[in-house]
């Protein structure tokens, strides 16, 4: 039986947490840059967003509707996936997305969309921590075993957005970083243009955002009918 958000989450917060991990093994994100990222999303057929608090705290939602408006552009449905307890309170996701314009149908509850990840090309997980770890379902040991996520590591290719690799709120590791699908966007040089001098935060003014827009606007389409997100994931 799935247990509650409350019973998850604050279960576990303030306590030590260990790895499932086996000692001495070291588990490696795959990075990617801003370019490799745009090349795979401008040939998906379907991504969906999945916003979190460090949206909210990087203020990029309205980077985040450029974006989406750029891939709707190119033919690409794009949909957001809003997990209940995503940011400060419920709701918190909605109403930031609300103020950058994203239209309301395209906000799309954690029961809604779960069903569609296995069929979406692309997972971009921006802020998101806790509420796409797949360890709640995979791993019955862990503190949040059992608490319902979205189920971004079921899509095709997942890419992630995130100022660093730290633990989120319940304090855990995330499993979904390191999954063979998973790609984890950093910037190739530079310091970000924004409030974080020196990080790969993807704040609103991080120079990730327009180098994921513009790359995604500014793809030719000469050709495209041959390529592939796999021939963009061939490193």
């Amino acid at each position: 039986m799935n247990r509650s958000f409350t019973n998850v989450l604050f279960g576990a917060f303030g306590q030590v947490q260990t790895s499932s991990t086996p000692v001495g093994e070291k588990k490696l994100a795959k990075p990617t840059t801003p370019e490799e990222a745009a090349g795979i999303l401008s040939v998906a057929n379907s991504v969906i967003i999945i916003p979190g608090y460090g949206m909210a705290v990087a203020q990029a939602q309205h980077k985040l509707r450029e974006l989406a408006d750029a891939l709707n552009k190119r033919g690409i449905e794009v949909r957001f996936a809003i997990h209940p307890v995503a940011g400060r309170m419920p709701g918190h996701m909605n109403v930031l997305l609300a103020e950058a314009d994203v239209p309301y149908d395209k906000l799309l509850e954690m029961e809604e969309i779960n069903p569609d990840f296995p069929i979406t090309d692309v997972a971009l997980v921006i802020g998101a921590n806790d509420v796409v770890n797949p360890a709640a379902q995979t791993d019955s040991s862990s503190p949040i075993a059992g608490m319902p996520i979205l189920h971004a590591y079921k899509a095709r290719t997942v890419m992630v957005i995130k100022r660093s690799m730290n633990p989120g709120f319940a304090g855990i590791d995330n499993d979904l970083y390191y999954m063979e699908n998973a790609d984890v966007v950093r910037r190739r040089e530079g310091v970000c243009g924004g409030d974080r001098q020196g990080t790969d935060c993807g704040c609103s003014g991080c120079v990730i955002w327009p180098r994921l827009t513009s790359q995604v606007t500014g793809v030719s389409s000469s050709g495209e009918e041959a390529m592939t997100i796999d021939t963009y994931r061939v490193r």
